[in-house]
């Protein structure tokens, strides 16, 4: 089974920076054990929606060539908990961009209130000269038009983004 953390993007434009959201709900079942009676969003969780929007933000201005995955957090900083009726309002800026990884930069707000600041480093995971993929592109634009991802999209000289054309074979 796969696991969102985010429900939807509000904006992106691509290479550069994007916003995504994720609607914390009391009927997630990992709210009833963390913690039992005062329900929390795990910290690692809202990390892993970062992951996810940046990861997304990474391998769309990739053309989906090779497989970057989340390396490192060198930066993780709470304010305060997410708690279920909150909008968290992930916005994320690719930093940096190389053939062997990317560095983007997220902040997580609730409202005004800036609830967390982090740095992700992605890394591409390369077997030989071959990308061993998690996900196929054909996966990963399956789930960027889920998330509305080409609804708010913009490519990098300001027009429409649109879906990449992708063979057959992937």
């Amino acid at each position: 089974m796969r696991w969102y953390w985010i429900d939807r993007f509000q904006e992106f434009e691509s290479g550069r920076r994007a916003r995504a959201v994720k609607n914390v709900s009391l009927s997630e079942d990992h709210l009833h054990d963390h913690f039992p009676g005062r329900p929390v969003m795990p910290a690692s969780l809202i990390v892993e929606g970062c992951a996810q929007a940046g990861g997304i933000l990474v391998g769309e201005h990739l053309a989906f060539q090779g497989n970057m995955i989340l390396a490192k957090v060198p930066k993780a900083t709470f304010h305060f908990e997410a708690v279920p009726g909150d909008t968290l309002t992930y916005d994320l800026t690719l930093e940096h961009l190389s053939r062997d990884g990317a560095l983007v930069s997220a902040t997580c707000r609730v409202g005004d209130r800036l609830l967390a600041e982090l740095e992700l480093f992605f890394a591409n995971v390369m077997e030989g000269d071959r990308a061993r993929r998690l996900f196929t592109p054909r996966e990963l634009l399956g789930m960027m038009r889920l998330l509305g991802v080409y609804n708010v999209g913009r490519a990098a000289d300001g027009t429409r983004l649109l879906p990449p054309k992708l063979p057959l074979d992937e």
